[in-house]
């Protein structure tokens, strides 16, 4: 039953064996919500001031071919968390939202919690509404606190949120009132969870909605980036909707230079394994125009693309005496490999079956990147879209039927040459890959894109 209050209260504390964790490092992993390739500083962003994860990425590793689940947030945040690729995860679009994660599906939280670790989760979720068996304390988060559902994440102005299985009311957004800002009321949780001391190790997922624009504020008026100001841009000479995505992005640096001090503070942050990623390419909402700051960079595509934009990532790691310093890693991976990696860095043993893999032996040395099994996506909005990586081969279908692109990502990370004709042998097995790389299921059936 849904409970109301006007107050915060704490969640309970993880059980396990203290002794056996007290070495453990913590995880604190920090998710952007359609932030793009070429949006920070370290990325290659000319314009927007990201200090604290540039700094990150010169005191860790920083990685030029990290890639994200899907091209849309349930998926890729579906992936992340259970290991497995678009081909054979539970949740494959954003388009049935009452699906939610089973009993059975294991988590890293799961695992974490098994072993002793205390666990929060903090802002978005999408794999499970109250109520559902995919609920956040239904999948290993002793304390969650964040929105409903993935369309109520939309607002950065919410009159509630939810902490674990009740309902907190933000009195200064009742009414017209717009006062209390959804990030810094969740970052502001994060930060006392973060600040909680104890024996145990913590994983703590910090899955930001910025710069996620809310499109319930209108496409065409252009105030859909929600921000409470729009420093250290106010002044510039740029258009409002994309002066607020600058804000927004500049926002979420400093709050991740918040939770980085905190953990400074108390003498844990070199103990603890710092990873920040996004869950996919830009966008194109809220008024926002992603050519304004070449929010892909020097990639194709963005958000609800299978090309490069909409899902390589940016992705930084900093863990020090493990990840090396300074390390710009061409090393390929993507976000159903965090499972295993998480999961080895926490001495934890992972289930038979994943599509993921250990990263940890790669990011833990400077040499050479490792060969990498090839990677698989299929988005089914807009029809049916495919791509499989392998090598630095990467083929696309946008459409069922239709023959393979085929790009050489080494000489055309662009993907500006399509290059099958000339190579059938990578163009047949492309083809291959994506058909024997996934299963089908009566929730995702295969459908061609609508007429016209």
């Amino acid at each position: 039953m849904l409970r109301r209050t006007f107050m915060a209260a704490g969640g309970a504390a993880a059980s396990g064996a203290l002794a056996q964790t007290a070495r453990r490092p913590n995880i604190l992993l920090i998710l952007a919500d359609d932030l793009g390739y070429g949006n920070l500083g370290c990325y290659g962003s000319r314009e927007i001031q990201t200090p604290v994860l540039d700094r990150m990425a010169t005191e860790g590793a920083r990685f030029t071919q990290a890639y994200a689940g899907s091209t849309v947030c349930a998926p890729s945040r579906c992936c992340l968390m259970t290991g497995l690729h678009t081909g054979h995860a539970k949740i494959r679009g954003n388009g049935k939202r009452e699906l939610a994660l089973g009993p059975g599906d294991v988590t890293i939280t799961g695992l974490l919690k098994g072993a002793g670790y205390r666990t929060g989760l903090f802002g978005k979720w999408s794999l499970g509404g109250l109520g559902t068996t995919g609920y956040p304390t239904q999948k290993g988060f002793d304390e969650w606190f964040g929105f409903f559902s993935q369309s109520h994440a939309h607002n950065y102005y919410p009159e509630m949120l939810l902490e674990n299985d009740h309902e907190v009311i933000l009195r200064g957004n009742t009414g017209t009132q717009r006062q209390d800002y959804a990030h810094d009321v969740i970052l502001d949780r994060c930060l006392r969870f973060l600040d909680r001391r104890g024996a145990q190790p913590f994983f703590c997922k910090l899955a930001l909605t910025i710069p996620h624009a809310n499109n319930e504020m209108g496409r065409d008026q252009g105030n859909g980036m929600e921000v409470p100001d729009t420093a250290p841009y106010t002044m510039r000479d740029w258009p409002a909707p994309d002066k607020g995505f600058a804000a927004m992005i500049t926002r979420m640096d400093k709050g991740i230079g918040q939770a980085l001090e905190v953990l400074r503070a108390s003498g844990r942050l070199d103990n603890t394994l710092v990873l920040f990623s996004s869950d996919n390419g830009p966008h194109k909402e809220g008024g926002h125009n992603p050519e304004f700051f070449d929010d892909n960079g020097p990639l194709r595509g963005i958000k609800r693309d299978l090309y490069e934009g909409g899902i390589r990532v940016p992705a930084i790691v900093r863990w020090p005496g493990r990840v090396p310093a300074g390390v710009v890693s061409d090393q390929v991976w993507a976000h159903w490999d965090l499972l295993p990696t998480l999961a080895a860095a926490a001495g934890v043993a992972s289930p038979a079956g994943l599509d993921g893999v250990d990263m940890l032996p790669s990011w833990t040395t400077r040499g050479a990147a490792r060969p990498r099994a090839p990677l698989y996506w299929e988005f089914h909005e807009r029809g049916f879209q495919q791509a499989v990586r392998f090598e630095n081969w990467k083929a696309v279908r946008t459409k069922m039927g239709q023959p393979v692109e085929l790009y050489d990502l080494a000489a055309d990370p662009g993907e500006t040459r399509n290059v099958a004709a000339s190579h059938p042998d990578q163009a047949r097995q492309a083809s291959q890959l994506m058909q024997t790389m996934r299963k089908d299921t009566p929730d995702w059936p295969v459908r061609a894109a609508p007429a016209g």
